[in-house]
């Protein structure tokens, strides 16, 4: 796939990252790069109108909390492998700042990303926060408000509301989330494609969207597969309204046995199924209970299903 904002579409030519591309900027924590922490090297990174800025951090865990503000050009962070490259915080919403003030959920993060353009391979974003399933218990791991943001192969770690895309339209490759409540949320427009959504703890609700009413298209999985840890049989919904106009739809996705046969909650307010946009189309497993689903919810035919690509979903057609 393609850096979404380049101007090239998905292929088999697509560059992600130029094996032989030297890094503008390499993060060690031992000082053997150029910076110690991701904020220095995203600090150092030139400002709109520039070139993409590729920064390679090295293998290690990095506990801080990051922001990539608006003001700068595209950047990709990239690792090694995952699993061993780690940027790690553990704010929660119910925690207070040096003021005595509650963070709020909003504020929780452990990386923000506002910039466009931004993209990331073979990084894990964690927020350590054990606790989740209630008030105050918000702990994103990675917040995202960036037009043409993508990432691939990596993971976000967290309990309560891990991944919030805040606005925007991101791309998601080859992916792993996990979480237990909520914990991919928000109103922008993303497409995952081949990712793994984990199921931990008493997990209630995956999605959480709040797409707008004039938002033609919210979240689609695509060929993705849902999984659980030691799971509870059919207590796991597929979403819930956070917003009347939630749009949330799974294609081709392989469903656990933690899969409530309704899938879909109406958060507690029946007028919200006249107006949410529930869908699935060819869902499978022991979770896809496919005639039991809530009626108001949808099952795609063949051609609802074919005009879901990334490239129009995402507008780059």
């Amino acid at each position: 796939m393609a850096v979404l904002g380049c101007g090239a579409a998905a292929g088999a030519n697509a560059q992600w990252i130029a094996p032989e591309a030297q890094p503008d900027a390499v993060v060690a924590a031992d000082g053997s790069g150029t910076h110690k922490t991701i904020q220095q090297a995203v600090d150092a990174a030139p400002e709109k109108g520039g070139s993409r800025f590729f920064i390679r951090i090295k293998p290690g865990s990095y506990y801080e909390k990051l922001v990539v503000p608006a003001n700068k050009g595209p950047i990709t962070l990239f690792g090694d492998e995952a699993r061993t490259t780690i940027l790690t915080y553990d704010d929660f919403a119910a925690k207070r700042n040096a003021q005595g003030q509650y963070l709020g959920g909003a504020n929780s993060y452990t990386a923000k990303v506002d910039a466009g353009g931004f993209a990331a391979e073979k990084i894990t974003f964690a927020n350590t926060h054990w606790r989740g399933g209630g008030s105050g218990n918000q702990a994103i791991a990675l917040s995202l408000n960036a037009d043409r943001a993508s990432f691939r192969n990596c993971r976000l770690i967290g309990k309560q509301d891990t991944l919030y895309l805040s606005g925007g339209r991101q791309y998601f490759e080859d992916c792993y989330i996990e979480g237990e409540v909520d914990y991919i949320f928000g109103d922008a427009t993303a497409f995952f494609e081949r990712c793994e959504l984990h199921c931990v703890g008493k997990c209630t609700f995956i999605t959480a969207a709040s797409t707008p009413r004039d938002k033609p298209v919210g979240f689609v999985f695509s060929n993705c597969k849902i999984t659980a840890k030691t799971p509870e049989k059919g207590i796991t919904y597929l979403g819930r309204t956070w917003s009347p106009f939630a749009s949330v739809t799974f294609l081709n996705t392989e469903m656990s046995e933690a899969i409530a046969p309704k899938g879909w909650d109406n958060w507690a307010n029946a007028e919200n199924e006249k107006t949410a946009r529930f869908a699935e189309y060819k869902s499978k497993g022991p979770g896809a209970a496919v005639k039991e689903r809530a009626p108001w919810s949808r099952q795609l035919n063949d051609q609802e299903a074919a005009a879901l690509t990334k490239e129009k979903v995402l507008g780059l057609e």
